[in-house]
């Protein structure tokens, strides 16, 4: 389980990957729910705030990102 603190435009790791195979997600969106974008396909989810802190695995930090 993560923390509750991300914001707009980090990219997650998810605990299952995406049927494409990717399993890194960048977030759109905050709030009550939080809507999510596979960086493999481009599919958009969204999940409540609760469902995605129990499903995220790590969120990358910035010179994690950059070393992609």
């Amino acid at each position: 389980m993560i923390s509750n603190d991300f914001t707009l435009g980090q990219h997650v790791i998810m605990r299952k990957p995406h049927a494409c195979g990717s399993s890194e997600w960048e977030i759109i969106r905050t709030g009550a729910d939080v809507k999510i974008k596979c960086t493999g396909c481009g599919r958009t989810v969204m999940l409540d705030r609760g469902d995605f802190i129990k499903a995220a695995k790590k969120i990358m930090e910035a010179s994690d990102e950059q070393g992609r």
